[in-house]
């Protein structure tokens, strides 16, 4: 698969918790460092994805703040 998408971060699901439409996913993508999806109950299902499975967080926007 091609993506236009520059920001493609490996990483594992460390948890997938599913609410009424959407479901927010975990991914561990080095010993401490996390990133947090919303995607829906569908994707999740299409995806068959569960804690453990090797997947690929793709981040694509136009802005991205920074906090300090």
């Amino acid at each position: 698969m091609k993506l236009s998408a520059r920001n493609v971060l490996p990483g594992r699901v460390i948890a997938v918790t599913k609410r009424t439409t959407t479901a927010h996913v975990k991914i561990e993508l080095a010993p401490g460092l996390v990133v947090f999806s919303s995607i829906t109950n569908e994707a999740v299902d299409d995806l068959a994805l569960k804690v453990g499975d090797a997947v690929s967080a793709v981040i694509k926007s136009s802005d991205v703040m920074i906090g300090k």
